[in-house]
């Protein structure tokens, strides 16, 4: 990523994928720094780790690839809480937030989130313990518009797409401008670059919209971090702001 004429590729930078695992062996990350745990409840209802985080689905991967994209050189720490068929719960989103945030992931990249404001109260819980710890975590906001948790917590960066939106290019919805009464839940979020166009005959299931925008601009956050490495979260968040474009009424995302 470009930034104040120089580019940056996350160097340094440790980016946690709390997902349904990495594939090693992917072609797109042969040249990636990949380390990784497994989660899962035991009888007791403790949170055990395990070493095996093989993806099963091909989400994770998918989302590995994108950050890597942006991100080349930043380190990439899989933290699988789902199985092969993209089944989780928000115990374990919460789980892998403070596993994440506890192995020093710098970016923490949650590309899906609940519905279940019954479990706002806990992941708030884990997504302020690791800003404490000095995390920024990133989540990917209902593709619907309806609320979704962490994407709509103060303590989250939540990211939305749209089909056209240009992958250059990244927008932020303020609440100054956006009122959640005119704009719903996009209000104080990013909105960025999550679609790609299979090619005619291929068979390969391609990944869409805000888990892959969230991706993105993990990416993008590892890079700035690795060009502020003396700024604080706040700062962090203010300058990621300021890269991006505020949209009007009448903006158009090509």
């Amino acid at each position: 990523m470009e930034y104040q004429q120089d580019n940056f590729t996350g160097k340094g930078i440790k980016v946690a994928i709390v997902d349904s695992g990495i594939r090693v062996d992917d072609p797109r990350l042969a040249d990636a720094k990949i380390e990784g745990w497994n989660i899962r409840f035991g009888a007791t209802g403790h949170a055990l780790l395990g070493a095996d985080f093989h993806d099963e689905a091909g989400h994770g991967t998918e989302v590995a690839a994108a950050i890597h994209r942006m991100a080349p050189d930043a380190e990439l720490l899989a933290v699988k809480i789902m199985d092969g068929r993209l089944r989780t719960s928000a115990d374990l989103m919460a789980a892998g937030l403070e596993t994440a945030s506890r192995h020093g992931a710098q970016v923490i990249n949650l590309s899906l989130g609940t519905p279940n404001m019954g479990k706002a109260l806990l992941l708030r819980d884990c997504c302020a313990l690791a800003v404490d710890s000095g995390s920024m975590v990133l989540a990917a906001a209902h593709p619907k518009g309806d609320r979704a948790y962490p994407a709509d917590l103060p303590e989250a960066i939540g990211v939305s797409s749209h089909p056209d939106c240009a992958f250059e290019k990244f927008f932020y919805f303020s609440s100054d401008n956006f009122p959640r009464s005119k704009f719903g839940a996009l209000s104080d979020k990013y909105l960025a670059y999550g679609y790609a166009v299979p090619k005619p005959g291929a068979t390969k299931k391609i990944w869409r919209g805000s888990g892959i925008a969230t991706a993105y601009m993990a990416g993008r956050l590892a890079c700035l971090c690795e060009a502020q490495p003396e700024s604080d979260i706040e700062t962090l968040e203010t300058m990621l702001r300021e890269l991006a474009q505020t949209p009007s009424s009448g903006s158009s995302f090509e």
